[in-house]
Parts: C-alpha cells; sequence; structure tokens
C-alpha cells in the first residue's frame, strides 16, 4: 500500500476495526474511508453495492462483524450466523466487482474444531466437529475466508484471512451478557470491588485454557500482512501462549483491586476447553506481539475507566 492508497475499514468504530485504523495513521496513511453503521449497513446489499461503485477502495480491511460471548452466542445463534454471514459477502463481493486490489478478512480461532491438536495449526481448518456455543459464528467466519480463497482461485484476486486469538483492548466490548470474558470478567471484578461485594461466582471450574492478544499487536500484524503477505492460507494472530480462566480472573481481580473470594459454578459450561493457537506462520513472516497480559489487562482497564458508554454496552 502506498501512504496515499484509498484504503477502507470496515468496522473500524469496533475494537479491531479502531485500532486497525490508529496503526494505519501511526504508519502515516491518510487517505482512509471510514462509514459508521448508521451512514452504511453492511448488511443491505444495494447499500454496500452503491458504496464500492462510487468510492472504488484499492484496499479493504474487513473488520466488521456481529460479536459477543458465550452467552449471545448461544443464544442468538440465526441471528449471528446471518448479519456476519451476508455482511462480509456483500463486503468481499462488491469489492471484487469494482477491482479492489487487495481486501484482509479477519476471522477468528473459533473456527477450528473443538477438539483440534494443540497448538492449533491452520490446516486443522474443517478436519473436526465446531463447539456448539458458537457454532453459528464459526460457519459464518469460516463462509468469509473460504469465499475470498475462491475468489483467488477463480479470478486470481489478492485476499487474504487473519484469524486472531481472543482479544482485548481499548474501545472493547464491557456488556455485563453479550462481552467476552475478559472485558466481562474487568466490569464484573470492578463493580465488585466499588459494590463492596464479598465473592464473585464465574462460570464453570476455571480450567479452560485461553490465550489472549491485545488488539494493538493484532493491528500491526493486520497491517504487515497487507503490505507483505499474499496467499490462500489464513494467518493465526496470537502470543503462543496460554493461560487457565482460574488463573486470569485471578490476574483480572490483582489489576482491577478486588480482593474478595472467587466461587466457580460448575452447573455452567465451561466452553471449548483448550484453545492455542500455533503462530509459527506469522511469526516465519517476521511478526511477534508485544504487549504481555498483565500489561494489556492494565491498559485495558484505564479504557474501562475512561469509557463513558461502558454502562450502556
Amino acid at each position: 500500500m502506498d501512504k496515499n492508497s484509498k484504503i477502507y475499514v470496515a468496522g473500524h468504530n469496533g475494537m479491531v476495526g479502531s485500532a486497525i485504523v490508529r496503526e494505519l495513521k501511526k504508519q502515516g496513511y491518510i487517505n482512509l474511508i471510514l462509514k459508521s453503521h448508521n451512514e452504511l449497513d453492511l448488511t443491505n446489499q444495494a447499500d454496500v453495492e452503491k458504496f464500492f461503485v462510487s468510492e472504488k477502495p484499492e484496499y479493504v480491511f474487513l473488520a466488521a462483524a456481529k460479536v459477543g460471548g458465550i452467552v449471545a452466542n448461544s443464544s442468538a445463534l440465526a441471528d449471528f450466523m446471518y448479519d456476519n454471514m451476508i455482511l462480509e459477502m456483500n463486503v468481499i463481493h462488491s469489492a471484487w466487482k469494482n477491482g479492489c486490489k487487495k481486501l484482509e478478512f479477519l476471522g477468528s480461532s473459533c473456527i477450528y474444531p473443538r477438539m483440534a491438536p494443540q497448538p492449533l495449526k491452520e490446516e486443522y481448518l474443517l478436519t473436526g466437529e465446531l463447539e456448539k456455543t458458537n457454532e453459528a459464528y464459526a460457519l459464518a467466519k469460516i463462509s468469509g475466508l473460504k469465499y475470498c480463497e475462491f475468489l483467488n482461485k477463480q479470478y486470481g484476486t489478492d485476499y487474504i484471512s487473519v484469524m486472531p486469538t481472543n482479544l482485548y483492548g481499548p474501545n472493547d466490548n464491557y456488556h455485563p451478557e453479550h462481552s467476552h470474558v475478559l472485558p466481562a470478567l474487568i466490569r464484573r471484578l470492578h463493580e465488585a470491588k466499588i459494590n463492596n461485594q464479598s465473592e464473585v461466582v464465574c462460570w464453570g471450574d476455571g480450567t479452560p485454557l485461553r490465550e489472549f492478544l491485545y488488539v494493538d499487536d493484532l493491528a500491526e500484524l493486520c497491517v504487515f500482512l497487507m503490505n507483505n503477505y499474499s496467499g490462500n492460507e489464513t494467518i493465526n494472530a496470537g502470543t503462543g501462549k496460554e493461560i487457565t480462566i482460574k488463573d486470569l480472573v485471578n490476574l483480572v481481580a490483582k489489576v482491577v483491586g478486588y480482593t474478595g473470594t472467587i466461587k466457580w459454578d460448575t452447573s455452567k459450561p465451561n466452553g471449548t476447553p483448550r484453545k492455542l493457537l500455533d503462530v509459527s506462520k506469522a511469526t516465519k513472516l517476521g511478526w511477534k506481539y508485544k504487549t504481555e497480559l498483565e500489561d494489556g489487562i492494565k491498559l485495558a482497564y484505564d479504557d474501562f475507566l475512561n469509557n463513558k458508554m461502558r454502562a450502556e454496552r
């Protein structure tokens, strides 16, 4: 990409999209196209087609998605599948029809089979059954990356896919029921602290292992790949390190300053037992994450404290 290339970041108000915008501006890219949901509904095919005909972006970062944690995913399966499927197909298809030079599709590590060998290699895709609690979201993301792959094969496009692990950081969603595990914990433990709660109850037994990547580290990789990678194989984005949910809760409690008791409700689901990405491909290309988990949680907690909209999200 040239510094004045016309670049469209879909989903620029979200956590990932806003991080990509920060990274692009940091690196001196000045010709960014940014449209809010009110300005452009990506689930409306006609509107998306008009946008691409009018703007003709040269490069597209597709970071827009309907996202949520285990409760949101499992309670709105049809919505998560439909909204994500139609959104990504509209953008990718219109980008291809209007001569977009390169598109980068952002997926999720939930695309991999529930019981796949660990760490998860890119080639494990579609080799086993998905985790049921986020199956709808995973199927939509798999369809998006496969559509990019098929366009490359049939029409010679240069569309690539990145599959991040669990993300956190500035502009995250702290909704008490519809957020992912780390921001949800930040909010719950912060509120427990200020309300002097003696205990906090967490789902499951705390044994599942999870990997977390600070979103600004992902954004750096996204821009790097747009400039340095082409190919049909998706690229995993993560740290290569994992932590139990129990240890994560204790770490968030330490950062937040909550000193009460943590109890575990084992009648609730754990979700996937382990989900660690193999990041050797990204490493070989020359990228490595920078932000360690405790440092990142401190930054995320600062963002939460300064996010006036957190109570409404």
